[in-house]
């Protein structure tokens, strides 16, 4: 045999044995399914598609805000899907109910289960702005806002906003 044909023999060897990477098993192609769920999913649950809407998570020194708002601002009907969907939010978070994000993610975010037990330490209120709305969560509790960071630096990551998580 000679030197390519071995060689040839060896990288095929190596790829049936599994040694091999394809596209499936690489770590990045697995973040990047996981966003296109997460983005799915975000879509349904809001009814605004996420190329059209700017999504921030923001840390604060008493807690934090979800901000949500269509890039357009002509795009009055994503709007207003975007301020309801947020009243829903702060309404179902200040009942302990986080089933929003848990669908969402497909899992239980970081921070939600001391989230849910301290509930009556966090307060939860919605505005809108301009283009959409915002949640701003706020608590005097260390444990609790420890908590709401956990949960919006989660979301930071999941969703991929590049806020600050500091």
């Amino acid at each position: 045999m000679g030197k390519i044909e071995g060689g040839m023999v060896i990288v095929l060897a190596a790829m049936l044995s599994g040694r091999g990477q394809d596209h499936a098993s690489c770590p990045h192609a697995a973040a990047s399914d996981h966003r296109t769920d997460v983005d799915r999913r975000h879509d349904h649950a809001t009814g605004v598609v996420h190329e059209a809407a700017e999504h921030h998570f923001l840390l604060s020194p008493e807690g934090g805000t979800i901000r949500l708002e269509v890039k357009d601002a002509e795009r009055t009907a994503e709007r207003d899907r975007i301020r309801g969907h947020l009243q829903v939010v702060a309404r179902s978070f200040a009942a302990g109910d986080f089933a929003l994000p848990e669908l969402i993610h497909d899992r239980v975010p970081p921070g939600v289960p001391v989230m849910k037990e301290r509930k009556t330490a966090i307060r939860y209120s919605y505005a809108p702005t301009d283009r959409g709305g915002l949640v701003t969560i706020t608590t005097k509790d260390s444990a609790a806002r420890a908590a709401i960071h956990a949960f919006l630096r989660f979301q930071i990551a999941d969703h991929g906003t590049g806020d600050p998580v500091e």
